[in-house]
């Protein structure tokens, strides 16, 4: 467990002192989000109806951009085959990056998502309804991005074939997500679509980090 935390906090010290990756995931879930009122018009009734669906597909691409540096910066410094000798389990290993990823970029999509939400029209009861769908969603986005970066990691071309793995894995997570945050507009019971969420977040903790694992051990072996 010692190790397992060092790995997180040595993580999360590198990604504030190198932050360009959360920036840039988080400036693109901005700006790409900003653009819809632009295409859209500035109908609120509209505005309000797409809001939801808006943030969930922007949250799902912004968490895409920093993958392909998830594994591959240790693979090239070396530091991943000494992590694979004398650190933890490989899946642990995994598990902890995938864990730094989600409060990296997961937590400030979260936090970003208010501001935008309200901009889009997303208030009253259906913002905490946004906001515990997205806090599911983006903890099995990081675990499905996760696992598809260490089976990538270095093939050719794996930037290109990384959103092609993670984005039909990721599609339950979006529809389901996306599905608990239109409850209110539809007067209907979020409870449901939260439930299958969660199914699908308790479903990839064992699993993601597993096949990560032996993603890892492939990689370096």
């Amino acid at each position: 467990m010692t190790a397992f935390l060092a790995l997180i906090d040595r993580d999360l010290r590198l990604a504030f002192r190198f932050g360009a990756d959360t920036l840039a995931s988080l400036l693109f879930f901005i700006l790409c989000g900003s653009l819809f009122p632009l295409a859209l018009g500035p109908s609120p009734d509209l505005l309000r109806h797409m809001g939801p669906g808006i943030i969930w597909v922007c949250a799902l691409l912004a968490c895409l951009l920093p993958l392909d540096r998830l594994f591959g910066a240790e693979l090239e410094d070396g530091s991943l085959d000494l992590l694979m000798l004398t650190g933890p389990a490989p899946a642990a290993v995994a598990f902890a990056k995938m864990a730094a990823h989600w409060l990296t970029t997961g937590l400030p999509l979260l936090i970003a998502s208010i501001p935008l939400g309200i901009m889009l029209g997303v208030k009253g009861p259906e913002l905490p309804l946004l906001l515990l769908g997205l806090a599911m969603g983006t903890m099995s986005l990081s675990l499905l991005g996760g696992m598809a970066a260490s089976i990538v990691l270095g093939a050719r071309r794996g930037g290109v074939l990384l959103p092609l793995l993670v984005l039909p894995l990721a599609t339950p997570v979006l529809i389901f997500g996306a599905a608990s945050s239109y409850a209110g507009q539809l007067a209907t019971s979020p409870a449901a679509s939260l439930d299958l969420l969660g199914a699908c977040l308790f479903a990839c903790l064992p699993l993601c980090p597993l096949a990560a694992g032996q993603g890892l051990k492939a990689a370096v072996g």
